[in-house]
């Protein structure tokens, strides 16, 4: 076999390294070159919700790529009308909803810029000043495209790239930074992750997405949601926005909407919806037939299977096991999507030694593990979760302990 790595290094772009080169999955494990074994317990980051080769997943696939896989935006196809009145339901819009679908959760956020400044149009056709003002919250990742990178307020992502777009306010995870900020007036929109998952796992604060809701409402101001990482059931409903009592104008939506197959989406509520007019915006491959008969497979096995009722159960029942282990002072987060908070900033350390014992999880911060397996894990997959990531804080721990007699 070739040194893939090798490869890699000269044929790819330099964005980044890569752990393994991995051939194949089943379920929840993966094997790479050399064929070692990992259970797979980040999902492809908050992707792969029924896990890997479903077939459910595999059958969609197959059964569409052979019917219809691609047409242009001049044509809708039945899968298109399918995901997008599905959407509609799961989010609870109303007949006055629409859909917009886009490829991945990035487009679906440029999508909502877009509608945030035709938003903010609409002020001068009453002789007002057009609104441009975004506001966004610290900590948020809402994409790498100049758009969205301008509403992640992450100088290391950001600054390479600057100028990013004007009139994007950052607040702090406060009410009070919240309140200043829209006592400045001329707000088009704010762009809020309920559960911020680059950021750590970060869930807003008590009270602040209603907040958000009151001072968008009151200032004639969009309140966009982005569940990229939270949509598609992985906190246990539906959309986190859900658990939260709050409806927003517009919500994001990607990764586990098509466990694995490229597919993002922007839903709009109420008025929101009249935002977009022919010519303002479209994508060539943005609801292609393939994609959307694999979302309506996916979800619909989801919602027929009754699949959520794992995700609670088995969310709650890794976070009470995982906070029973050393060097674990918390959770964070809700459903499986999951962060482990650690004493120490030690988590690429943890990282890395659950690689060297087969198992995918990622450290989004220093003191941070983050999980998002398969909405299917099941008595098997929590165990051998709980038996390897504990081994991989022994070792960090032996390690250290080691460091510290050599000293």
């Amino acid at each position: 076999m070739s040194d893939w790595n090798a490869d890699a290094s000269r044929d790819l772009m330099s964005l980044g390294g890569r752990l393994a080169m991995l051939t194949r999955g089943e379920g929840s494990w993966v094997w790479d070159a050399d064929d070692k074994r990992y259970l797979d317990f980040l999902g492809g980051i908050a992707v792969n919700c029924l896990g890997h080769a479903h077939p459910v997943f595999v059958e969609a696939v197959s059964t569409q790529a052979a019917t219809l896989s691609h047409v242009s935006n001049y044509f809708a196809t039945p899968a298109q009308l399918e995901i997008a009145a599905r959407l509609k339901r799961l989010a609870g819009t109303g007949e006055r909803g629409r859909v917009y679908l886009a490829n991945s959760g990035t487009e679906a956020n440029e999508t909502a810029i877009k509608l945030a400044r035709l938003h903010g149009a609409r002020f001068a056709e009453r002789g007002e000043r057009v609104r441009t003002r975004i506001v966004v919250v610290e900590g948020a990742f809402h994409g790498r495209t100049m758009g969205t990178l301008s509403l992640t307020p992450k100088a290391a992502y950001r600054d390479p790239f600057l100028p990013a777009i004007p009139d994007v306010v950052t607040v702090e995870q406060s009410i009070e930074s919240l309140d200043a900020a829209f006592a400045d007036g001329d707000i088009a929109a704010m762009i809020v992750e309920p559960i911020q998952g680059e950021a750590g796992v970060v869930e807003m604060p008590d009270g602040f997405l209603a907040r958000a809701r009151a001072l968008t409402a009151e200032h004639d101001a969009l309140l966009i949601l982005d569940e990229v990482q939270t949509g598609s059931g992985r906190t246990g409903e539906w959309f986190a926005f859900q658990r939260e009592g709050v409806i927003p104008d517009a919500v994001t939506v990607a990764k586990s909407i098509g466990a694995g197959f490229p597919l993002g989406a922007l839903i709009t509520f109420a008025a929101a919806s009249d935002l977009f007019y022919p010519g303002t915006h479209n994508s060539t491959f943005g609801g292609n037939p393939l994609a959307s008969a694999v979302a309506n497979a996916v979800l619909g096995f989801i919602e027929d299977e009754h699949v959520l009722d794992n995700v609670v159960a088995r969310g709650d029942e890794l976070r009470t096991a995982v906070e029973e282990l050393p060097q674990v002072t918390g959770t964070t987060g809700a459903g499986l999507l999951i962060g482990i908070r650690l004493r120490d900033p030690i988590a690429a350390q943890v990282r890395a030694a659950a690689h060297e014992h087969g198992l995918i999880i990622n450290a989004p911060t220093p003191d941070v593990i983050r999980i998002a397996p398969a909405y299917t894990i099941g008595d098997a997959e929590v165990q051998e979760f709980l038996t390897r990531f504990g081994a991989a804080l022994a070792d960090v721990a032996a390690s250290a302990s080691t460091q510290e007699t050599l000293v």
